[in-house]
């Protein structure tokens, strides 16, 4: 083994951009498998930063604040895309640094991000970079209706306007402020589906099994990950383009590739394109804590240390839904669970009913205050079959009063 892959074994410090939900559970990961933690992230309460060894609460391009990281780091990733791309370069010309600040930077450009997918040969939705008012008036009609995106800062559905014709679409590019965008095609979709990758320093890969994904006012809702829960054919596509997307950025860490599965071809060739990506572990990717032998953390933790990095293996189906603040103040046990009530007093969700459902795992963030739409935690739902695990989940989301699926 050369010295650029000699690992870092546990007793070593890891570092983390970010000190959100994501950080939290890479940091209970990593300290399980016997490491230190420290978190970088401007909130003194940030999740991860109530758990770790070090919590440096500065903003993320502060210089001294990304010195002390790195002095008290053997090695530093991020949890969320946003993170300055400019602060993983800084750190990276002292300690390794996963992903690379240009991986980061194609994810948080969705011009970049379409432009490498296509570089890539993988398949993508029909679109147009939209930077100036001239290319603004020169995009085809064959691209309406269609989703406006900007470039940067979008996440969860934020940042995107549906626009069905030329006077919503230049309404909507002057609404979104003239920002650099990118206009998708409206395709009809199935299904969406995402896979989630670790690659090593070295290029070996591994993968989580393929996740169907339901979205809600585009936040992630559930995820059900079984075998069948796509078509065979269509799963190994979807794992083959991650890791051409992987490949082609030279990546190192855990990536997910979100894929939207079309009701027809329409434009596409198959059925199969390519939506985005998040250099990060994922949502989608939470049920892989209780239904696999290495979770999405784990190899999170692997991929910085220079562990080798095993195939995942699924021990039991599973069904992950998402806890948004929204439970807090929707009435439970029979309520409408379409409705809440952000001025209504707060109620603490029936955890006791929840947890009398068998193979039910609650995962909470740490989070002092819920709010309407923020992601307070999760709940994943393991059985013996696909059916036993959908229906329990189906319990589960009844009790808590979120919609059924």
């Amino acid at each position: 083994m050369s010295d650029a892959l000699k690992p870092l074994l546990p007793g070593s410090s890891l570092g983390v951009l970010g000190g959100g939900q994501l950080g939290r559970m890479f940091a209970h990961a990593a300290q399980r498998m016997g490491y230190n933690t420290a978190v970088l992230d401007p909130d003194a309460q940030s999740p991860a930063g109530l758990v770790s060894h070090h919590h440096i609460h500065t903003d993320y391009l502060d210089a001294a604040g990304l010195k002390q990281l790195a002095s008290v780091s053997q090695a530093v990733t991020t949890e969320f895309e946003n993170v300055p791309a400019d602060a993983l370069a800084q750190l990276a010309a002292t300690l390794p640094v996963s992903p690379a600040a240009s991986a980061v930077a194609v994810a948080q450009d969705r011009a970049r991000e379409k432009a490498h997918f296509v570089k890539c040969g993988v398949p993508v939705a029909p679109h147009a970079v939209i930077d100036t008012a001239e290319q603004l008036a020169a995009v085809n009609d064959n691209l309406l209706p269609g989703i406006l995106k900007t470039s940067r800062m979008g996440y969860d559905g934020k940042g995107q306007l549906r626009v069905t014709t030329r006077e919503q679409l230049n309404a909507g590019w002057a609404q979104l402020g003239q920002v650099p965008c990118v206009l998708e095609k409206m395709l009809p979709l199935a299904a969406e589906c995402s896979v989630i990758l670790a690659r090593g320093r070295d290029g070996a890969m591994v993968n989580l099994p393929v996740q169907r994904n339901l979205h809600r006012d585009g936040i992630l809702a559930v995820t059900e990950v079984f075998a069948g829960n796509v078509p065979a054919d269509l799963a190994q596509r979807a794992v083959a383009a991650a890791k051409a997307v992987a490949e082609g950025l030279n990546y190192v860490g855990v990536l997910c590739v979100e894929f939207f599965v079309l009701a027809d071809g329409g434009d596409v060739t198959g059925n199969l394109v390519v939506n985005e990506i998040a250099p990060r572990p994922h949502n989608s990717g939470h049920y892989s804590q209780d239904a696999c032998d290495v979770s999405q953390f784990e190899l999170q933790v692997r991929t910085m240390a220079d562990l080798p990095l095993t195939q995942p293996r699924q021990h039991s189906p599973a069904v992950m839904l998402n806890l948004l603040g929204d439970l807090w103040f929707a009435k439970q046990l029979g309520s409408d669970p379409n409705s809440s009530d952000p001025n209504s007093s707060q109620v603490e969700p029936a955890w006791h009913d929840v947890l009398a459902l068998p193979g039910t795992h609650l995962h909470l963030y740490g989070k002092r205050e819920a709010r309407v739409g923020r992601k307070m935690g999760h709940l994943n739902i393991t059985a013996a079959t696909p059916e036993t695990a959908r229906h329990t989940a189906l319990q589960a989301a009844a009790i808590l009063g979120i919609a059924a699926f």
